[in-house]
Protein backbone atom coordinates (compact mmCIF):
# COMPACT_ATOMS: atom_id res chain seq x y z
CA UNK A 1 0.00 0.00 0.00
CA UNK A 2 2.84 2.32 -1.01
CA UNK A 3 0.69 4.34 -3.27
CA UNK A 4 -2.64 5.93 -2.79
CA UNK A 5 -4.69 7.43 -5.70
CA UNK A 6 -7.39 10.09 -4.51
CA UNK A 7 -9.43 11.34 -7.40
CA UNK A 8 -10.88 14.38 -5.99
CA UNK A 9 -14.26 16.33 -7.23
CA UNK A 10 -16.54 18.21 -4.81
CA UNK A 11 -18.68 16.06 -2.98
CA UNK A 12 -20.17 15.38 0.65
CA UNK A 13 -18.04 13.20 1.66
CA UNK A 14 -14.52 14.49 0.15
CA UNK A 15 -13.62 15.29 4.37
CA UNK A 16 -13.61 11.25 4.96
CA UNK A 17 -11.70 10.46 2.12
CA UNK A 18 -8.76 12.14 2.94
CA UNK A 19 -9.08 11.22 6.56
CA UNK A 20 -9.61 7.63 5.37
CA UNK A 21 -6.42 7.82 2.56
CA UNK A 22 -4.70 9.77 5.53
CA UNK A 23 -5.11 6.39 7.83
CA UNK A 24 -3.72 4.55 4.85
CA UNK A 25 -0.89 6.23 4.72
CA UNK A 26 0.17 6.94 8.06
CA UNK A 27 -0.37 2.83 8.61
CA UNK A 28 1.88 2.16 5.17
CA UNK A 29 4.18 5.53 5.10
CA UNK A 30 2.08 5.82 1.58
CA UNK A 31 2.56 8.25 -1.38
CA UNK A 32 -0.90 9.86 -1.60
CA UNK A 33 -1.72 11.14 -5.72
CA UNK A 34 -4.60 13.64 -5.87
CA UNK A 35 -5.63 14.18 -9.28
CA UNK A 36 -8.60 16.33 -10.86
CA UNK A 37 -11.89 14.72 -12.11
CA UNK A 38 -14.26 16.56 -14.05
CA UNK A 39 -16.68 14.90 -16.77
CA UNK A 40 -15.31 14.64 -20.09
CA UNK A 41 -16.85 17.78 -22.03
CA UNK A 42 -18.54 15.71 -24.40
CA UNK A 43 -21.31 15.28 -21.32
CA UNK A 44 -23.95 17.60 -22.02
CA UNK A 45 -27.22 18.79 -19.46
CA UNK A 46 -30.23 18.85 -21.13
CA UNK A 47 -32.01 21.99 -20.49
CA UNK A 48 -35.11 22.14 -22.63
CA UNK A 49 -36.19 19.04 -23.92
CA UNK A 50 -39.25 20.90 -25.60
CA UNK A 51 -36.97 22.95 -27.80
CA UNK A 52 -34.21 20.32 -28.42
CA UNK A 53 -31.96 22.66 -26.93
CA UNK A 54 -28.86 21.25 -24.74
CA UNK A 55 -25.67 23.43 -23.35
CA UNK A 56 -22.62 21.85 -23.31
CA UNK A 57 -21.51 21.98 -19.84
CA UNK A 58 -19.09 24.75 -19.19
CA UNK A 59 -15.65 24.57 -19.68
CA UNK A 60 -14.46 27.27 -17.31
CA UNK A 61 -16.71 26.22 -14.77
CA UNK A 62 -15.66 22.85 -14.38
CA UNK A 63 -11.72 23.82 -14.31
CA UNK A 64 -12.68 26.33 -11.09
CA UNK A 65 -13.94 23.29 -9.50
CA UNK A 66 -11.02 21.15 -10.43
CA UNK A 67 -8.55 23.72 -8.91
CA UNK A 68 -11.24 24.35 -5.57
CA UNK A 69 -10.79 20.50 -5.58
CA UNK A 70 -7.57 20.72 -6.03
CA UNK A 71 -6.97 23.62 -3.46
CA UNK A 72 -9.00 21.76 -1.04
CA UNK A 73 -6.94 18.44 -1.02
CA UNK A 74 -3.38 20.73 -0.62
CA UNK A 75 -5.32 22.52 2.14
CA UNK A 76 -6.15 19.05 3.64
CA UNK A 77 -2.45 17.52 3.41
CA UNK A 78 -0.82 20.66 4.72
CA UNK A 79 -3.16 20.45 8.08
CA UNK A 80 -2.23 17.14 8.45
CA UNK A 81 1.61 17.74 8.16
CA UNK A 82 2.15 15.42 5.21
CA UNK A 83 4.88 16.54 3.23
CA UNK A 84 4.68 17.30 -0.17
CA UNK A 85 6.84 15.10 -2.33
CA UNK A 86 9.72 16.59 -3.67
CA UNK A 87 10.03 14.99 -7.02
CA UNK A 88 7.24 14.89 -8.80
CA UNK A 89 6.27 11.76 -10.86
CA UNK A 90 9.59 10.33 -9.17
CA UNK A 91 10.05 7.70 -6.46
CA UNK A 92 13.78 6.38 -5.65
CA UNK A 93 13.70 2.87 -4.46
CA UNK A 94 15.97 3.18 -1.91
CA UNK A 95 14.16 5.98 -0.44
CA UNK A 96 10.68 4.35 -0.40
CA UNK A 97 11.25 1.76 2.29
CA UNK A 98 11.62 3.71 5.49
CA UNK A 99 10.06 7.36 4.20
CA UNK A 100 6.93 8.10 5.68
CA UNK A 101 3.53 9.73 4.15
CA UNK A 102 3.76 12.31 1.54
CA UNK A 103 1.66 13.60 -1.30
CA UNK A 104 1.61 15.24 -4.58
CA UNK A 105 -1.38 17.24 -6.78
CA UNK A 106 -1.78 16.52 -10.65
CA UNK A 107 -4.52 18.49 -11.79
CA UNK A 108 -3.70 18.75 -15.62
CA UNK A 109 -5.12 15.23 -16.69
CA UNK A 110 -7.78 14.34 -19.12
CA UNK A 111 -10.79 14.96 -18.37
CA UNK A 112 -13.69 12.31 -18.10
CA UNK A 113 -13.51 9.12 -15.59
CA UNK A 114 -11.46 7.14 -18.57
CA UNK A 115 -8.24 8.33 -17.30
CA UNK A 116 -9.19 7.27 -14.03
CA UNK A 117 -9.70 3.62 -15.17
CA UNK A 118 -6.45 3.96 -16.67
CA UNK A 119 -4.51 5.65 -14.27
CA UNK A 120 -5.64 3.25 -11.38
CA UNK A 121 -3.63 0.66 -12.26
CA UNK A 122 -0.48 2.25 -11.19
CA UNK A 123 -1.38 2.71 -8.01
CA UNK A 124 -1.39 0.18 -4.85
CA UNK A 125 -5.34 1.27 -4.19
CA UNK A 126 -7.43 4.18 -4.90
CA UNK A 127 -9.73 5.57 -2.36
CA UNK A 128 -13.63 6.73 -3.36
CA UNK A 129 -16.54 7.99 -1.32
CA UNK A 130 -19.75 5.80 -1.05
CA UNK A 131 -21.41 6.85 -4.07
CA UNK A 132 -25.43 8.35 -3.28
CA UNK A 133 -28.23 9.86 -5.08
CA UNK A 134 -28.08 13.19 -4.44
CA UNK A 135 -26.19 15.72 -6.45
CA UNK A 136 -23.58 16.56 -3.67
CA UNK A 137 -23.03 12.78 -3.37
CA UNK A 138 -20.10 11.01 -4.98
CA UNK A 139 -20.21 9.51 -8.31
CA UNK A 140 -21.16 5.81 -9.08
CA UNK A 141 -19.51 6.14 -12.15
CA UNK A 142 -16.29 7.04 -10.44
CA UNK A 143 -16.70 3.97 -8.18
CA UNK A 144 -17.40 1.29 -11.12
CA UNK A 145 -14.62 2.95 -12.95
CA UNK A 146 -12.19 2.67 -10.51
CA UNK A 147 -13.64 -0.82 -9.73
CA UNK A 148 -13.81 -2.44 -13.10
CA UNK A 149 -11.11 -0.86 -14.94
CA UNK A 150 -8.72 -0.29 -12.46
CA UNK A 151 -7.33 -3.89 -11.68
CA UNK A 152 -6.74 -2.76 -8.67
CA UNK A 153 -8.43 -2.23 -5.02
CA UNK A 154 -10.43 0.57 -4.24
CA UNK A 155 -11.31 1.48 -0.62
CA UNK A 156 -14.56 3.08 -0.39
CA UNK A 157 -14.66 5.76 2.35
CA UNK A 158 -17.59 6.16 4.45
CA UNK A 159 -20.44 9.57 4.68
CA UNK A 160 -18.34 9.91 8.23
CA UNK A 161 -14.59 9.96 8.46
CA UNK A 162 -13.42 6.86 10.51
CA UNK A 163 -11.15 7.54 13.46
CA UNK A 164 -9.62 4.15 13.05
CA UNK A 165 -8.78 1.59 10.11
CA UNK A 166 -7.49 -1.41 9.60
CA UNK A 167 -7.17 -2.18 13.90
CA UNK A 168 -9.94 -4.89 13.64
CA UNK A 169 -10.73 -6.63 10.37
CA UNK A 170 -14.19 -8.54 9.23
CA UNK A 171 -13.70 -10.35 5.73
CA UNK A 172 -17.44 -11.02 4.24
CA UNK A 173 -16.70 -14.45 2.70
CA UNK A 174 -18.96 -15.87 0.15
CA UNK A 175 -15.95 -18.08 -1.55
CA UNK A 176 -16.21 -16.28 -4.79
CA UNK A 177 -13.43 -15.11 -7.11
CA UNK A 178 -13.80 -11.59 -6.27
CA UNK A 179 -13.35 -11.82 -2.85
CA UNK A 180 -10.72 -14.08 -2.82
CA UNK A 181 -8.62 -11.08 -4.96
CA UNK A 182 -10.11 -8.45 -2.52
CA UNK A 183 -8.49 -10.66 0.47
CA UNK A 184 -5.30 -10.89 -1.50
CA UNK A 185 -4.79 -7.07 -2.08
CA UNK A 186 -5.83 -6.97 1.57
CA UNK A 187 -2.86 -8.83 2.72
CA UNK A 188 -0.94 -5.69 4.22
CA UNK A 189 -3.97 -4.83 6.30
CA UNK A 190 -4.61 -8.08 7.43
CA UNK A 191 -1.15 -9.04 8.53
CA UNK A 192 -0.95 -5.63 10.78
CA UNK A 193 -4.60 -6.04 12.20
CA UNK A 194 -4.64 -6.97 15.61
CA UNK A 195 -8.32 -8.99 15.45
CA UNK A 196 -9.34 -10.89 12.07
CA UNK A 197 -12.94 -12.76 11.52
CA UNK A 198 -13.64 -14.48 8.39
CA UNK A 199 -17.59 -13.92 8.31
CA UNK A 200 -19.90 -16.36 5.77
CA UNK A 201 -23.74 -16.16 5.52
CA UNK A 202 -26.28 -18.88 4.37
CA UNK A 203 -28.09 -17.97 1.43
CA UNK A 204 -24.86 -15.45 0.82
CA UNK A 205 -22.21 -17.84 -1.04
CA UNK A 206 -21.37 -19.52 -4.18
CA UNK A 207 -19.78 -22.63 -4.54
CA UNK A 208 -16.65 -22.59 -3.63
CA UNK A 209 -13.79 -22.57 0.22
CA UNK A 210 -15.84 -22.33 3.17
CA UNK A 211 -15.18 -19.50 6.33
CA UNK A 212 -13.08 -22.26 8.12
CA UNK A 213 -11.20 -23.13 5.09
CA UNK A 214 -10.45 -19.48 4.73
CA UNK A 215 -9.18 -19.13 8.35
CA UNK A 216 -6.79 -21.88 8.08
CA UNK A 217 -5.29 -20.37 4.83
CA UNK A 218 -4.71 -17.22 6.16
CA UNK A 219 -2.90 -19.13 9.29
CA UNK A 220 -0.25 -20.27 6.97
CA UNK A 221 0.04 -16.87 6.18
CA UNK A 222 1.06 -15.83 9.51
CA UNK A 223 -2.52 -14.37 10.24
CA UNK A 224 -4.45 -15.19 13.23
CA UNK A 225 -8.18 -15.40 12.17
CA UNK A 226 -11.32 -16.57 13.57
CA UNK A 227 -14.26 -17.53 11.56
CA UNK A 228 -18.14 -17.91 11.75
CA UNK A 229 -20.81 -19.26 9.47
CA UNK A 230 -24.52 -17.94 10.26
CA UNK A 231 -27.22 -19.58 9.15
CA UNK A 232 -29.91 -18.03 7.22
CA UNK A 233 -32.28 -15.42 9.15
CA UNK A 234 -34.76 -12.56 8.20
CA UNK A 235 -31.62 -9.85 7.56
CA UNK A 236 -30.10 -10.27 4.34
CA UNK A 237 -26.40 -11.06 3.67
CA UNK A 238 -25.76 -7.55 3.33
CA UNK A 239 -27.71 -6.63 6.50
CA UNK A 240 -25.56 -9.22 8.53
CA UNK A 241 -22.39 -8.05 7.46
CA UNK A 242 -22.43 -4.73 8.62
CA UNK A 243 -24.36 -5.86 11.69
CA UNK A 244 -21.28 -8.18 12.43
CA UNK A 245 -19.34 -6.16 11.68
CA UNK A 246 -20.31 -3.22 13.97
CA UNK A 247 -20.94 -5.96 16.97
CA UNK A 248 -17.53 -6.99 15.87
CA UNK A 249 -16.05 -3.41 16.52
CA UNK A 250 -14.51 -3.32 13.03
CA UNK A 251 -13.46 -0.62 11.14
CA UNK A 252 -12.62 -2.40 7.89
CA UNK A 253 -14.81 -4.90 5.80
CA UNK A 254 -13.32 -7.04 3.08
CA UNK A 255 -15.41 -7.78 -0.03
CA UNK A 256 -15.78 -8.91 -3.52
CA UNK A 257 -17.45 -6.62 -5.21
CA UNK A 258 -20.27 -7.72 -7.64
CA UNK A 259 -20.21 -11.47 -7.49
CA UNK A 260 -23.76 -11.22 -9.37
CA UNK A 261 -24.15 -9.07 -11.93
CA UNK A 262 -24.49 -4.92 -11.41
CA UNK A 263 -28.36 -5.40 -12.96
CA UNK A 264 -29.29 -8.71 -10.99
CA UNK A 265 -28.60 -6.51 -7.91
CA UNK A 266 -30.23 -3.02 -9.07
CA UNK A 267 -33.48 -5.37 -9.27
CA UNK A 268 -33.28 -7.86 -6.56
CA UNK A 269 -30.49 -6.61 -4.33
CA UNK A 270 -27.84 -7.55 -3.05
CA UNK A 271 -24.55 -7.80 -0.82
CA UNK A 272 -22.55 -4.87 -2.88
CA UNK A 273 -25.45 -2.90 -3.13
CA UNK A 274 -26.46 -3.05 0.51
CA UNK A 275 -23.15 -2.36 1.17
CA UNK A 276 -22.78 0.64 -1.40
CA UNK A 277 -26.11 2.57 -0.11
CA UNK A 278 -25.37 1.71 3.50
CA UNK A 279 -21.55 0.81 4.60
CA UNK A 280 -20.15 3.02 7.49
CA UNK A 281 -17.22 2.09 8.13
CA UNK A 282 -14.45 1.64 5.37
CA UNK A 283 -15.29 -0.80 2.88
CA UNK A 284 -11.99 -2.72 0.78
CA UNK A 285 -13.52 -3.97 -2.49
CA UNK A 286 -11.83 -6.28 -5.53
CA UNK A 287 -13.45 -7.61 -8.71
Amino acid sequence: MKTLLVPVALHDALPSVFETTRLVAQRFGSLIEGVSLRPALAEYVPVDMVGGMTWLRDEEADRAEAEEAGGRFVAFMDRAGIPRHARDGLCVPENVAGAGPRYRWRQDVPAGDGFLGQYARLFSMTVVGRPGSQDTSPSMATFETALFEGGRPILLAPPTAPTELGRAILIAWNGSTETARAVAFAMPFLHRAERVRVLSVEGGTVPGPSAEDLARALACEGIAADHRALAAGRRTPGETFLAEARDYGCDLLIKGAYTQSRLRQMIFGGPTSHLLAHADLPVLMAH
